[in-house]
C-alpha cells in the first residue's frame, strides 16, 4: 500500500499534465482559428469630417501628414455628457495657461464620441464654439467602437508631435502631463522618433485595496499577474488611460492593434515592447471617479480572455506586427 500511493500519485500528476498539454494546445487553435486577420481601418463617410464652431464641415487631418501642433489630446467619451464637464474644464484651464506662458505652445484636443445615446456630442460642441475648432474637435463615430477603437480614430486624426491619450473623467490630474513629458524626455535619444510615457496609479495600490471588497483585490491581482504572465513584465499599470506617446510611436503601435476593447492597452504596450520602444512609467495623481463604465466580474473575465488570446494569437503567427492605414 506504501508503493501504491506514490504510483497513484504520479499517474494523477502524468494524467493532469498530458490534460494541461490538451488545452494548451486546444487554446492555441482556438485563438489561431478565430483570430481575425488585419482588417482594413473604415472610415464611415461621416468621420471623414469635423463640424467646426460655425457648424460648417471640416476634413480630418491624417497623422501620416506632418505634424502641426505640439500636443494632440484625444478623449474617448461613452455616454459621458455628465463627467466629460469636469475633465474638460481642467484640462482647457491648464492647456491655456500654459500656451500664455508659451506662445509656441499649440494643443487641440480631440473628443471622440463613440457612438453614444446621451449628449455627450452637444456637451463636446460648446467646448469647441467656445474655444474654436482650431482647439477643440468633435469625431462622432457612427457605432461604438470600444474605448480602444475610439482612441485609436482620435489617434489617427491628430496633428500633433505628441499624442495624450486622456480618460474623460477626469480621474488624472491633468498637470501631470508635466510629469509624463518628463518621463518621456528621459528616455531620449527615442530610436526612430518613438518612445513612450505611461501614467502609473501603481503607488496608491495600497490604498485602493482598503476600499474595495476582497473580491475586487483578488480580480486585480488576477489581473495583474496575467498581464506580467502573458504580455507586460515592465510596466505595473498598464490600464491608467494617461498615456504619452510621441507621433511615430503613436501611428506605428495603433496601426498594428487589433483589440479595441478594454484590453488595448495591454496589447498596445506588447506591441510596443516587440518593436523594443522604450517605455517610461510615471506616477501621477489619480482619483475614482463614479460612473465607470467597467462591469467589475464581466469586464474581468472578457479581459482575461483578450490577455490569453493577445499572447497565443501572436505566439502562433495568427497577428503580426503589420501597420494599416485608415480609410
Amino acid at each position: 500500500p506504501a508503493m501504491e500511493l506514490p504510483l497513484a500519485l504520479a499517474v494523477a500528476v502524468a494524467v493532469l499534465a498530458v490534460l494541461a498539454a490538451f488545452l494548451l494546445v486546444l487554446s492555441c487553435i482556438i485563438a489561431h482559428v478565430t483570430a481575425k486577420k488585419m482588417p482594413v481601418l473604415h472610415r464611415h463617410e461621416e468621420e471623414k469630417y469635423f463640424v467646426n464652431a460655425e457648424g460648417k464641415k471640416e476634413t480630418v487631418p491624417s497623422i501620416h501628414d506632418p505634424p502641426t501642433m505640439e500636443l494632440s489630446v484625444v478623449v474617448p467619451s461613452y455616454n459621458e455628457e455628465d463627467r466629460l464637464p469636469l475633465m474638460m474644464d481642467e484640462a482647457l484651464d491648464y492647456l491655456e495657461k500654459r500656451q500664455k506662458q508659451d506662445p509656441s505652445f499649440t494643443y487641440e484636443v480631440i473628443v471622440v464620441d463613440d457612438g453614444s445615446k446621451d449628449q455627450t456630442t452637444k456637451v463636446a460642441m460648446k467646448y469647441c464654439k467656445k474655444y474654436g475648432s482650431d482647439k477643440v474637435r468633435v469625431l462622432s463615430l457612427v457605432k461604438n467602437r470600444g474605448k480602444g477603437g475610439a482612441v485609436r480614430m482620435g489617434v489617427f486624426s491628430s496633428r500633433g508631435k505628441k499624442i495624450l491619450m486622456a480618460d474623460a473623467d477626469g480621474a488624472t490630474k491633468f498637470s501631470d502631463i508635466e510629469k509624463v513629458e518628463e518621463g518621456l524626455k528621459n528616455l531620449q535619444p527615442w530610436p526612430n522618433q518613438m518612445a513612450i510615457s505611461c501614467g502609473s496609479r501603481a503607488h496608491l495600490e495600497k490604498d485602493s485595496i482598503a476600499k474595495r471588497s476582497y473580491f475586487r483585490t483578488l480580480l486585480m491581482y488576477g489581473f495583474h499577474f496575467l498581464v506580467w504572465f502573458l504580455c507586460v513584465k515592465e510596466i505595473r499599470d498598464t490600464q491608467c488611460g494617461f498615456k504619452l506617446l510621441t507621433r511615430e510611436a503613436a501611428l506605428r503601435t495603433f496601426s498594428a492593434l487589433h483589440i479595441e476593447r478594454w484590453a488595448f492597452d495591454v496589447e498596445l504596450l506588447y506591441i510596443a515592447q516587440r518593436l523594443k520602444i522604450p517605455i517610461a512609467e510615471v506616477a501621477v495623481n489619480w482619483t475614482e471617479i463614479e460612473g465607470s463604465k467597467l462591469v467589475p466580474f464581466w469586464s474581468w473575465l472578457q479581459m482575461g480572455r483578450d490577455l490569453l488570446f493577445i499572447r497565443l494569437r501572436y505566439m502562433t503567427g495568427a497577428w503580426q506586427l503589420e501597420t494599416r492605414k485608415c480609410n
